[in-house]
């Protein structure tokens, strides 16, 4: 999920009372059509329709890159601008089943890659130390352009593929042309995350403090699939998915690796955990928030309860580039899975500032 300090943003702006409600699943907003509002929905006012396709990808790719063989889902011309679709947590590479077929008809080539942890990514070493700190969840993607020999792509994301996209348009802006990140400037500062919240903001991130103790752990590990469906949905209150979509997702947290690699990421960004020392440089430059210069679309779903008020403002001054926002009406925290046509939309759009 999103960084706890976007959240206690939200809390501050005298919206925790719907952003509770959502997430204890206190009522359902009801469902509302996807289009945007904000200075960008004129742009996007025509959503791409999504096709009537039957949920899945081709079979799945496997390439070795660094410390990993990650499997990936490709769609589109072999040499086609390069579109990389980054999924979140707890999700997989099937939040993109709508959005790439769209893009691979507009001649992209599409490349949705399963997180570290996540489907059929794998380490090569089983001594490799499970490490999710942001900064190695960007690099693997680093290595996977190299291994697919990609010098230069669009990037979008959400939640910890938001993360990912924001470090790499961040601190590697020359293979980053253009980035859509829903929820804005995800990249996490842990000696903020170390101050408190007030209490609605810290109860909504339960699942934080679960993950931090030994019981957690167990519970996560034996419940996995409950708890997947559970988070759904409260923060995508009127995403009605049915038992195929949930069930062809769930399978890709079968992976030995999912759980120590979530309890990892959690507990590395309240200070529980340690990271990997190689990577201190990156994690140093990485906490002094920096500006993102890249061609960038941020995205909010309107009962997203994660989601910042004020159309982008919380994060505005972080993007010094072209820059537009838009907020999907009636969409949660899923925007690519709930709205695949506006989302592919948006990566059009920013590929042409």
């Amino acid at each position: 999920m999103i960084d706890r300090r976007t959240l206690g943003k939200v809390i501050g702006t005298g919206v925790a009372g719907t952003a509770a409600a959502s997430l204890i699943g206190l009522g359902r907003p009801p469902a509302a059509a996807a289009f945007p509002s904000g200075k960008g929905a004129e742009s996007a006012a025509t959503l791409l329709t999504p096709g009537t396709g039957d949920g899945t990808f081709p079979a799945v790719k496997q390439v070795k890159a660094g410390e990993l063989t990650i499997g990936y889902a490709e769609a589109g011309p072999a040499h086609g601008p390069v579109v990389i679709l980054l999924h979140g947590w707890p999700y997989d590479i099937h939040s993109y089943v709508g959005v790439a077929p769209l893009l691979a008809d507009q001649g992209y080539r599409v490349i949705v890659p399963y997180l570290r942890g996540h489907g059929t990514t794998s380490f090569l070493s089983p001594h490799t130390f499970r490490n999710a700190q942001q900064s190695v969840v960007a690099l693997d993607i680093i290595a996977l352009m190299d291994a697919l020999r990609i010098k230069k792509a669009v990037f979008g994301g959400f939640d910890w593929g938001s993360r990912t996209a924001d470090i790499i348009a961040a601190l590697w802006p020359h293979r980053c042309k253009a980035l859509v990140s829903v929820t804005g400037y995800l990249i996490t500062n842990r000696e903020n995350n170390k101050l408190p919240l007030p209490p609605a903001a810290e109860w909504a991130w339960w699942y934080q403090y679960y993950f931090a103790t030994e019981r957690g752990v167990q519970g996560f590990e034996k419940f996995r699939r409950d708890f997947t469906k559970l988070i759904w949905r409260n923060v995508s209150p009127t995403w009605e998915f049915d038992d195929a979509t949930f069930v062809r997702t769930a399978e890709a947290f079968d992976n030995p690796d999912y759980v120590p690699i979530v309890i990892h990421n959690y507990r590395w960004r309240l200070g529980l955990a340690q990271g990997d020392p190689r990577y201190d440089k990156l994690e140093a430059r990485l906490a002094t928030a920096p500006d993102i210069a890249v061609p960038t679309i941020t995205l909010d779903g309107e009962v997203d309860p994660f989601t910042p008020a004020g159309e982008g403002v919380a994060y505005r001054d972080k993007f010094t580039g072209p820059y537009d926002h838009r907020t999907f009406k009636g969409i949660g925290h899923n925007v690519p899975q709930e709205a695949p046509g506006a989302f592919a939309q948006a990566v059009l759009d920013v590929d042409r500032f």
